[in-house]
């Protein structure tokens, strides 16, 4: 899914159309298993606790708690990757989120992509009692606390969270679980290049996002050696049904047709994209058939020879 100079390609959840109502959930399995047939790598979950009328996604995602409904999809489904896009660290206790993490690894092997963030919607902090000024630092204590836990046998850990002595965390993972940071976490790009085993960042505009890419894979060289760390970005998509429709902006993404898509995917292929996180939902067209012309006219263009 992930590989140097290759761009591969995922579906945000829920794969339905709606806009700034809550989406219905309906026929998820059956869009999941599309998705895998028309060889999308990856399907994506929101992590989001409450409703929020005046957050910008008064929707709340897809709904479900995102582990749980990652672990109902991949029962459903063989191959296709589950990714959380992304579990906010902050917001959960990194011991209970190694049980469950280490638990979807042994029961779906190397089917998880285990994208994390600080968070940034208020009321989930304030619901939990959780200051919101606070979540980077809560968030670094919590994946220190995590990796402990998961990848060490019998650690001796010490932290607010709490500590652990003569115990240990089972089952352990057979190999270490991609964690893909998102945004900055409230750190550095320092710290994310260290520390992530590849990037999520916001979409951007290709010259601009050039900028970004280049500056992470500098600092990623600078801790790492030359190795690859895979740069990953969601990216909203109206896709028109006149495949020659020129590429316009709409918040954070593009209204395009498909020949002109190609075209873009390219552009953020060259630069260093990944992979590209497509959000369906505001289509006007039905999810299905945007999925179909992407799964057979788009997709097969990046796909790697044998």
């Amino acid at each position: 899914m992930l590989q140097d100079n290759h761009i591969s390609f995922g579906l945000t959840i829920p794969l339905e159309n709606y806009d700034k109502t809550p989406p219905s959930m309906t026929d998820q399995i059956e869009m999941a298993q599309l998705a895998e047939t028309m060889g999308f790598h990856c399907l994506w979950l929101q992590d989001v606790l409450l409703e929020d009328p005046t957050f910008e996604d008064p929707a709340t995602g897809q709904i479900f708690d995102s582990l749980i409904y990652l672990t109902y999809l991949a029962s459903h489904t063989n191959s296709i990757n589950l990714g959380t896009a992304a579990l906010v660290m902050s917001l959960r206790h990194p011991l209970r989120t190694a049980k469950e993490v280490a638990s979807i690894e042994k029961l779906f092997p190397e089917r998880m992509i285990f994208g994390i963030s600080s968070g940034d919607r208020r009321k989930d902090f304030e619901g939990l009692n959780i200051p919101i000024m606070e979540r980077g630092e809560w968030f670094k204590e919590a994946f220190h606390f995590f990796n402990k836990a998961i990848y060490e046998e019998f650690p001796e850990l010490q932290s607010p969270y709490g500590a652990l002595k003569k115990s240990n965390v089972v089952p352990k993972p057979a190999k270490r679980i991609p964690t893909l940071m998102t945004g900055y976490c409230q750190q550095t790009i320092d710290w994310i290049a260290e520390h992530g085993d590849g990037w999520m960042f916001y979409p951007q505009r290709p010259e601009q996002q050039k900028q970004t890419i280049e500056q992470y894979r500098e600092r990623v060289k600078h801790y790492h050696g030359d190795v690859f760390r895979p740069f990953l970005m969601p990216l909203p998509l109206e896709l028109s049904d006149n495949p020659s429709h020129p590429a316009e902006k709409i918040p954070a993404g593009y209204r395009v047709g498909r020949e002109n898509l190609i075209n873009l995917i390219e552009e953020y292929r060259s630069i260093g994209v990944n992979h590209l996180m497509f959000g369906l939902s505001k289509n006007k067209r039905p999810i299905s058939e945007v999925m179909q012309e992407l799964g057979e006219d788009v997709l097969p263009l990046f796909r790697q020879s044998p």
